[in-house]
């Protein structure tokens, strides 16, 4: 992969392997070296995020805050040793626990899309489809559309999560309509109290934060699109 030199830092999310999926890469190492030796240039997207701090820092697939962000200290700690989906799910359960929504506003700069304000568990701003090891928070999103996909899900209750796990753990689909979907390139997300965001898994820094696709950033070796 060869960075374009428009930003200086890097985050990779070490474990879900998402965005390899998103580039079409097998599950298997040495599949995914064939793949990669067989395979054609082709220029992708990043994100890149601007914290409360100051900071500034490219990642891959995306990131957010809320839920995910707290659910990170147990996939990288007690649930390490879980494979995939399980490890973001069994993570997010126990961060579930005492976990209070984010009272949150969104932005849109440079957009005619309206703001909006809610009550969530997490908000995350993607670059690829899936999300903690297949999770498909934003489908319709491709790693070269030049587009960031921003979703919310909305406090739904512990019930509402319950029910919804059998679909999530077999397919990675979380069907309700609580959860909110936009497209933009640029998004703004404020919280009441100072929140962690997390760049594909590395926690990057605090709200309120600006999130901008930066389109055709890199250059990879990766299987044609479909």
């Amino acid at each position: 992969m060869q960075p374009s030199g428009r930003t200086s830092s890097w985050a990779f999310f070490p474990s879900g392997n998402d965005f390899a999926a998103a580039l079409g890469l097998p599950d298997g190492p040495l599949e995914s070296a064939e793949a990669i030796l067989l395979g054609a240039p082709r220029f992708v997207d990043l994100v890149r995020v601007s914290t409360s701090e100051g900071r500034k820092r490219l990642c891959a697939g995306g990131g957010g805050i809320g839920l995910d962000a707290r659910a990170m200290h147990y996939s990288s700690g007690r649930y390490r040793h879980l494979p995939g989906r399980w490890r973001y799910i069994a993570s997010a359960l126990r961060a579930l626990v005492g976990f209070v929504p984010l009272d949150l506003r969104v932005d849109f700069p440079g957009s005619d899309l309206i703001s909006h304000e809610a009550k969530v568990l997490l908000a995350a701003v993607l670059n690829s489809p899936t999300y903690g090891a297949g999770v498909r928070l934003a489908p319709q999103a491709t790693i070269d559309d030049g587009l960031l996909h921003v979703v919310l899900i909305e406090d739904i209750g512990m019930f509402e999560i319950l029910r919804l796990l059998p679909r999530l753990i077999g397919s990675g689909e979380l069907r309700t309509f609580r959860v909110k979907r936009w497209q933009a390139n640029k998004v703004r997300l404020t919280t009441r109290n100072p929140t962690l965001f997390h760049g594909d898994g590395e926690i990057l820094g605090s709200t309120p934060v600006e999130i901008e696709v930066v389109p055709r950033a890199v250059q990879v070796l990766a299987p044609a699109p479909r």
